[in-house]
């Protein structure tokens, strides 16, 4: 209470309180040199009020030169400021009315700061966007021109080679279609303000139908399906085509880049906080920083190693898991240990409800 007291006489916290102290202290130096000074006239004009007057002037220029000398700096870094260095501070050194301006140029600066570096990273962002798109577009759209060349050049030996040549060109075109699909996908959950459209569904009996249509797939490939579930149904509130979509691409993704013949597993997990819904593979390691880059657009860790009766993407499937999961208040995360790869879905559990409480 006392430091606060004598904060506020002595003006540390008002620039009024400074200028009343300072104009004080002028009058009060002024007055005692004109006081020392003989009685004459000048210009039939009294000596001493001449003194007095100008010792007034230099003492409140002297009293007050901190407080100027502030207002330049701030006017100094509004010019650098303004002149486009956002990287520039004013120093905060006073705790008066300046001080406080100094403090919401420093923040408008950081905010404009900020604003630009989102603006750069958006462009960049549609830069890379545009690129990656004519990457991985290019590619199937090249091999189907060539084998339309081929078959409208009549360039196939007999019937059997016709008919792989117009099998590849289909498979191409479907390769081409999955593409498009996850760009207009992956553009719409981050660029387009997506919605959910929610009903309630049982996430046990979804997932049961999912793994069964991919159960041919995976004996293609090679690869045991273990798929564990809780005894009861889990009714949930969600959007179930992007939910669909969300497993399908962990479930597509595992089943890539899974040692054959090898295991997979699909779980169902329900705790007090959190449902879990996770699929399990074994697979070549991968680094530290690969595992925090792999949900990121467009990353691959190895193109080379895509499966060609398995739908190629262009590295959009698990960052459009991870869109849907937080348009749903949840998460997509990978536990990655020597091999073992687990991705996940974790929602929040205040959105389920069993059968029994429904």
């Amino acid at each position: 209470m006392k430091n606060n007291f004598w904060s506020i006489l002595s003006g540390r916290k008002s620039i009024r309180v400074q200028m009343i102290w300072a104009f004080i202290a002028s009058i009060a130096t002024s007055s005692v040199v004109s006081i020392s000074i003989p009685i004459g006239l000048v210009f039939d004009v009294p000596v001493s009020v001449i003194v007095f007057i100008g010792t007034f002037a230099v003492s409140f220029m002297l009293f007050t030169r901190h407080t100027i000398k502030f207002m330049r700096t701030l006017s100094d870094g509004l010019t650098v400021i303004s002149a486009g260095n956002l990287h520039h501070r004013i120093p905060t050194v006073r705790k008066d009315e300046l001080g406080k301006v100094a403090e919401h140029i420093n923040a408008m600066a950081e905010k404009l700061e900020s604003l630009m570096e989102k603006e750069r990273d958006a462009e960049k962002s549609k830069m890379e966007l545009i690129t990656g798109v004519s990457h991985d577009l290019r590619t199937p759209l090249t091999s189907i021109i060539g084998y339309l060349e081929l078959l409208k050049e009549k360039g196939y030996r007999d019937e059997a080679e016709f008919e792989r040549f117009i099998g590849n060109t289909h498979n191409k075109a479907r390769q081409l279609k999955n593409l498009i699909d996850e760009l207009f996908e992956y553009t719409r959950l981050y660029h387009s303000g997506a919605k959910l459209e929610l009903e309630t569904i049982d996430l046990k009996q979804m997932l049961i139908q999912m793994v069964a249509e991919i159960q041919p797939l995976a004996e293609e490939e090679r690869i045991f399906l273990n798929l564990e579930l809780p005894d009861r149904p889990l009714f949930m509130r969600m959007d179930p085509e992007q939910m669909r979509r969300a497993i399908d691409n962990l479930l597509m993704n595992a089943l890539k880049f899974s040692i054959k013949p090898g295991v997979m597993r699909v779980s169902l997990i329900i705790s007090d906080q959190s449902v879990m819904i996770t699929v399990e593979n074994d697979g070549q390691s991968i680094s530290k920083e690969q595992e925090t880059l792999l949900f990121d657009r467009f990353y691959k860790i190895d193109g080379s190693r895509s499966i060609d009766n398995l739908r190629a993407g262009a590295g959009l499937g698990l960052s459009i898991t991870r869109g849907i999961a937080e348009l749903h208040g949840g998460k997509a995360y990978l536990i990655h240990d020597a091999g073992h790869f687990k991705f996940g879905i974790e929602l929040p559990c205040p959105a389920a409800f069993d059968a029994a409480t429904k």
